[in-house]
């Protein structure tokens, strides 16, 4: 015997999954089973998956999130944040954090939000922004996703905070680590090493290992000092999706150098032929796939290179360098897109998986005084 389905129930349903369809935004190119429509009512309808999230800071006192669906910029939704902030980093889809650099007069501080999964939009963490004490000048910041740990590069030293489950933050035992001076850091992609920027001449780079509580010990053989001059001011730092490199600006002498990371203790080997020339003005680095990306400020063009996956060696790209003007930028987690930000606003870039060449995809969008963009899941 056929079970007929009453009206009055299908029809709740219906429209309810046609809403969530036609209600959700981008592309639907990537799509989810939606199981709404149980029992006698057919298969389970689709709806649009949730939204990927990019996160833009800078000098306007405002933190803007971004719902990104595909190569496509929803409407952003914006937040007060720090004056001005010389670091951003998202743990996983949780948590975004913000360094307040202009808080010195008083004590230096951490702004931190929650992320809405799917409108991106940011809720302050209860207790934000969460004070670092007298003399602090937090600047860059990274995350380690195995022990939620927040490091932030600070004066002479590096802060290691534990976020609790809302998003609070707590130093870890031991904190703050000595450290040199510097502004940037960067956690390999496994949560084993951590890595830092060092003006203290000739300009190095230090290099750490991570216990299971995110705490920090040194590298043997840590600073790792960059050939070259006597002052070339290293800045940004990234390591690259492999984790098998670390690249670091070298802002004074118009140059990247790079280190080859050993898998077991953290060391690192300058990359054959390293520094390697940039533009004018080196200010922000990017990684996808096998490419390094290097926006130089003083040129108004980004510098594309493909990363050799045994030596590190790099190799500037056809094209390079591409006519973009971007104070900041950030790759998508499947290394297809490249995120700007420049005084036209935001812009995607589509990136060629083969040869990592950039090609623009829609219109600028507005996004005022932005200097540091973060991409997150």
């Amino acid at each position: 015997m056929i079970t007929a389905c009453r009206p009055a129930v299908i029809f709740p349903i219906i429209l309810s999954c046609l809403a969530l369809f036609l209600g959700g935004c981008g592309s639907g190119n990537n799509i989810h089973v939606c199981n709404v429509a149980p029992g006698c009512c057919g298969p389970a309808g689709t709806c649009p998956a949730p939204p990927q999230h990019l996160f833009a800071a800078g000098i306007n006192g405002q933190i803007s999130s971004f719902p990104v669906y595909g190569d496509t910029l929803g409407t952003p939704i914006s937040v007060i944040g720090p004056q001005f902030t010389l670091g951003m980093a998202a743990m996983g889809d949780q948590f975004l954090f913000a360094s307040n650099s202009l808080a010195m007069a008083t004590a230096g501080s951490l702004d931190a939000w929650t992320i809405n999964a799917d409108s991106a939009a940011l809720t302050a963490v209860s207790g934000s922004p969460f004070s670092l004490g007298t003399l602090s000048l937090p600047a860059g910041l990274a995350t380690n996703n195995n022990a939620q740990v927040l490091y932030v590069a600070d004066v002479g030293g590096i802060d290691a905070l534990h976020a609790d489950p809302t998003g609070a933050l707590t130093a870890i035992s031991g904190s703050p680590f000595p450290a040199g001076t510097g502004l940037y850091l960067a956690v390999d992609p496994s949560d084993k090493f951590l890595f830092a920027s060092d003006t203290t001449p000739p300009g190095n780079v230090l290099a750490f290992t991570l216990d299971s509580a995110g705490a920090l010990t040194a590298v043997p053989g840590s600073p790792f000092p960059i050939s070259g001059t006597t002052s070339n001011q290293p800045q940004q730092i990234a390591v690259d999706s492999s984790g098998k490199f670390v690249y670091v600006i070298l802002q004074t002498t118009n140059q990247v150098a790079g280190f080859s990371i050993d898998s077991s203790t953290g060391a690192l080997t300058a990359v054959p032929g390293s520094p390697f020339s940039t533009g004018n003005g080196p200010l922000g680095l990017a990684t996808a796939n096998n490419v390094l990306y290097v926006s130089n400020s003083m040129d108004g063009t980004i510098s594309g290179y493909t990363i050799d996956a045994t030596s590190g060696v790099l190799m500037p790209i056809a094209g390079s360098p591409f006519a973009i003007n971007a104070a900041a930028m950030a790759a998508n987690s499947t290394g297809a897109f490249l995120y700007t930000s420049g005084v036209k606003g935001l812009q995607i870039w589509s990136i060629d998986l083969t040869t990592g060449a950039l090609t623009a995809t829609g219109s600028p969008v507005s996004s005022p005084g932005a200097t540091m963009l973060v991409f997150a899941m």
